[in-house]
């Protein structure tokens, strides 16, 4: 009687440290998850890009953007998520977390308006600021 009530008590206290920890890394993945979603949605608002042309851009299929866009989808692995970035001018890091690294935010303000902008504009501000740091 007594080994059966330890292979219980053991079964169900297994049962409820299993049951938490899949809890805890289904709630860590959802958290992760959404964060990225949420964080490329906010900025394809912010930057006025809509999903088709951050296809073109990035290289990664119109498809596939849609399922990161979606709240309840997986974290693309890492080479598709820095290509998404970089064709939004911002980080990995920024998309997973939805904070920019320590460099100051402004710069990457200004960066990412530059960005927006045709080539030609962004060949002019290339030689005023060449001109006015004397490097031509």
């Amino acid at each position: 009687m007594f080994y059966k009530d330890t292979y219980i008590s053991r079964l169900n206290n297994n049962c409820i440290y299993l049951s938490l920890c899949q809890a805890v890394l289904l709630i860590y993945v959802y958290f992760i998850d959404m964060g990225f979603a949420e964080n490329l949605k906010q900025e394809l608002t912010y930057i006025g890009m809509l999903k088709k042309e951050l296809a073109a851009a990035s290289g990664v299929n119109k498809r596939a953007i849609d399922t990161y866009v979606r709240t309840n989808s997986s974290m693309p692995p890492a080479d598709t998520a820095v290509k998404i970035a970089k064709a939004l001018g911002v980080t990995v890091e920024y998309l997973v977390t939805g904070e920019e690294p320590s460099i100051n935010k402004e710069i990457n303000r200004l960066t990412r308006s530059i960005l927006n902008l045709n080539k030609r504009d962004q060949m002019l501000i290339s030689l005023l600021v060449k001109a006015m740091n004397g490097t031509h």
